[in-house]
């Protein structure tokens, strides 16, 4: 594996830490960020979902816009933006400003996270392709791990706007990593947006963008929720949903790391493994009692089953378009996000009618419909082979 290839892998998951940091570290202060402002839970998740949603809408076209650039600015850029809007954070403006300072640096997340994977992967052969993703993505477990839980521990004993302040630290060594440690990468031969655009025709590159939506909606119908659900149904103080965050995240990191070497031998053996944790949690949550020691094996199980859930969706996507991997991958990350908004929304306006607990089930439901689109993918894949076969005898 290429040193340089490798070093810049590292250098996005670090951006990466720092843009996921950004956009879920809400997610363990939510409560108190409600406290603070005096609106429901389903509201402060706006900051989640309205993040989310305006990823999804404008994320392939800042893509293709950026697609000219020289890819070190375009990364410097874009996660300078996320340190801008957690150091005005930091300050605690009225929500609807809160909100907005949130949302800009939400423009250029697809931006960097397709540059990055971009970056890790050019010129290095197939078979590396996705340990060098794994080692991107991986930044997204690792900011769960790291810092998210110690930003929710610091939020219980200090207050939430010091989670910004460390979301913003993050982001400033990662602005730091890029200027001093990434060689510059002009794009000497652009890519037409045509060329580019013509996935949107291949049927099967649709059947796996809307599985993918579906297979986020389905983690973050829960996931978005964590501190509330955890709170409320199995009682856990501020604290202990802290050390269960910590633990959710170690184990999103071992499997993202499984994953990546899971996913060279089977693509869709290992989506498919991945998705049935979510049709599992559910029942895990609803009829386990409250002990420490068994939300903790659940939380590992969560946690083991949602990490990689980023990395498979990326594989599966780019699968259909390896002429096209960088904009293959901003569809991803807007339609993830479209997912993430989805799936917040629906479970939000599904616990203000029924309470928290009904936010796995509702998972469970996007889980279902994740996977009859990778049996419908299934099912073209094969028909397709079966028409060739027979051009094939024909022609013979």
């Amino acid at each position: 594996m290429n040193v340089t290839n490798k070093r810049n892998a590292y250098i996005g998951c670090l951006g990466i830490v720092g843009i996921i940091s950004t956009e879920f570290g809400v997610i363990g202060i939510l409560p108190q960020i409600a406290e603070h402002y005096r609106i429901n839970i389903e509201t402060a998740g706006y900051l989640l979902s309205a993040f989310a949603l305006t990823i999804a809408i404008t994320g392939p076209f800042m893509v293709l816009y950026a697609s000219k650039f020289d890819r070190k600015k375009v990364m410097l850029f874009g996660i300078a933006m996320f340190f801008v809007s957690n150091v005005l954070s930091v300050f605690a403006p009225p929500f609807w400003l809160l909100m907005t300072i949130r949302v800009l640096p939400a423009f250029l997340q697809p931006v960097f996270i397709s540059t990055a994977i971009a970056v890790a992967i050019k010129d290095m052969p197939e078979t590396t392709h996705h340990r060098l993703m794994s080692i991107v993505i991986g930044g997204i477990a690792l900011a769960q791990v790291t810092v998210i839980p110690f930003v929710t521990f610091m939020a219980a004993h200090y207050g939430w706007e010091i989670s910004f302040a460390i979301q913003g630290i993050i982001s400033l060594l990662a602005v730091t990593a890029i200027y001093f440690l990434m060689p510059s990468m002009p794009v000497k031969e652009p890519k037409s947006f045509s060329s580019q655009l013509s996935i949107l025709k291949r049927k099967t590159f649709v059947i796996s963008t809307m599985m993918n939506v579906f297979l986020i909606a389905a983690w973050f119908s829960t996931y978005s929720y964590f501190a509330d659900y955890l709170a409320k149904v199995k009682g856990l103080s501020g604290e202990q949903i802290s050390y269960m965050l910590l633990l959710f995240g170690i184990m999103g990191v071992i499997s993202n790391f499984v994953a990546g070497r899971l996913l060279g031998k089977s693509l869709v053996k290992t989506t498919v493994i991945f998705l049935l944790g979510t049709l599992i949690l559910p029942f895990l949550l609803t009829y386990s009692n409250t002990s420490i020691l068994s939300i903790s094996l659940i939380v590992a199980f969560w946690g083991m089953m949602y990490g990689p859930c980023f990395l498979t969706a990326i594989a599966y996507m780019v699968s259909c378009a390896p002429d096209a991997k960088e904009f293959a991958n901003s569809l991803q990350t807007s339609f993830g996000n479209l997912g993430v908004s989805g799936g917040t929304a629906i479970s939000g306006w599904f616990i203000g009618k029924q309470g928290i607990a009904i936010a796995p089930w509702v998972g469970l439901c996007f889980g279902v419909l994740a996977l009859l689109f990778i049996v419908w993918r299934s099912v073209e894949e094969l028909s397709s082979i079966k028409y060739n076969e027979k051009l094939d005898k024909s022609v013979c």
